[in-house]
């Protein structure tokens, strides 16, 4: 196995447990004297249709333990995600039926696709957590609530909180930390890397597979990526992402505002770039974050155009616009928008073309035949797509 740790303590906040903390080895050592790849676990919850750079943080660990000749692992949380985790929520999250999961899984495994090595045999297992967690009976259940309290339960981050407020806390919930736990059970995980919110569950685990009689796994965890308003936590409800999936003009110019302040963590969790070699200048800082981000999703072409479009002048990349005074009235149909901004050519072709999900609104995909938009401003600025190759821009 390799010699170079370099990779390894990159953009990692804390690696559990530490020799000082119990009677164990660390993981750089188990990984230099190991004689066998180490099994590294990342779950992933399909709960929403795309993931955005935030969401790439723990996949490029993923790919940097299969460069160095590990298996990664990456769980498909078909059945928790049924459940929804309950880390930093302060309601009960919606219930998914089993159907929305399936679409959303398969969107996920297309836009990690350009992360993980898919192709190098023994490299990659993709497992569905309904293969072990639906066959559990009630016994097994039992067994699994047993190995902690109330107490211990209550003290993972959100329910105190909620507990507190008199917010209602379901049973259902508890099990949601079991059960990502028995997945490292299921798949005899030797690390699993997760956010710093991860915590409490990657504990659960060691603590599970202690209690199945197997070696307790390390947890790694990485930072939360701050969004591109350097304020919060990127996240998808707070406009401040960067989706996978959006077109690279769009993504390319949305890493060139990037603040300041963020660049380098920004080169540190995105990129492979040596932090001690980057340009001094800030705005040759954005460019060449711009550049590499591209690159590494959509291929060197497409960060090319993309670069050429920004210094003619074409702050919103290579995207076509579409004018919406060209709509002849509000409210408008998505289908029929598809349609008249020729991106399908009937408005029955945009129906078919939802309900497939191939069409997207600023990276977010929407699969309601019935979306309908109550006015042009609602639209301004957005970029429609259909497929992969398909884009416009709306401008009023």
């Amino acid at each position: 196995m390799t010699q170079d740790m370099n990779w390894l303590r990159r953009g990692v906040v804390e690696v559990f447990p530490q020799p000082a903390d119990v009677n164990s080895e660390s993981l750089e050592n188990r990984l230099l004297t190991t004689n066998q790849p180490l099994r590294i676990k990342l779950g992933i919850d399909p709960t929403g249709a795309d993931i955005h750079l935030g969401h790439s943080i723990p996949v490029r660990k993923l790919r940097g333990f299969q460069d160095a000749g590990h298996t990664a692992v990456l769980i498909i949380g078909d059945f928790t995600a049924r459940i929804g985790d309950p880390t930093g929520k302060s309601e009960v999250r919606r219930q998914l039926t089993e159907a929305d999961v399936a679409q959303n899984a398969q969107t996920y495994l297309d836009q990690v696709r350009p992360i993980l090595d898919f192709d190098t045999p023994g490299r990659l297992e993709v497992r569905y957590n309904s293969e072990w967690l639906s066959q559990l009976k009630l016994e097994k259940i039992l067994e699994l609530l047993s190995t902690m309290t109330v107490g211990q339960m209550l003290a993972k981050e959100g329910f105190a909180d909620r507990y507190k407020k008199e917010n209602p806390i379901f049973i259902h919930e508890f099990l949601y930390p079991l059960m990502q736990g028995f997945d490292s059970v299921a798949v005899q995980a030797d690390v699993e890397l997760g956010g710093t919110d991860q915590k409490f569950n990657i504990a659960v685990g060691r603590d599970l597979q202690r209690h199945f009689g197997q070696k307790p796994q390390f947890g790694m965890l990485l930072p939360i990526l701050i969004g591109t308003d350097g304020v919060q936590k990127m996240s998808k409800s707070l406009g401040n992402y960067i989706a996978l999936s959006e077109h690279p003009g769009q993504k390319y110019q949305k890493l060139q505002g990037v603040p300041d302040g963020l660049l380098e963590q920004y080169f540190e969790l995105l990129t492979d770039l040596p932090l001690d070699r980057l340009p001094e200048n800030p705005r040759d800082r954005q460019t060449l974050l711009a550049w590499e981000v591209v690159k590494q999703y959509h291929g060197e072409t497409a960060a090319q155009q993309a670069l050429e479009a920004a210094q003619s002048g074409g702050k919103e990349g290579a995207v076509p616009e579409f004018s919406l005074a060209g709509v002849s009235q509000f409210p408008v149909k998505l289908a029929y928008l598809l349609n008249v901004t020729g991106l399908c050519k009937s408005t029955g072709e945009g129906k078919r073309k939802i309900q497939e999900g191939g069409v997207r609104l600023d990276g977010d995909r929407i699969s309601d035949v019935d979306t309908t938009f109550a006015a042009a401003s609602d639209l301004h600025g957005k970029v429609l797509q259909v497929g992969k190759n398909k884009f416009v821009r709306l401008v009023l």
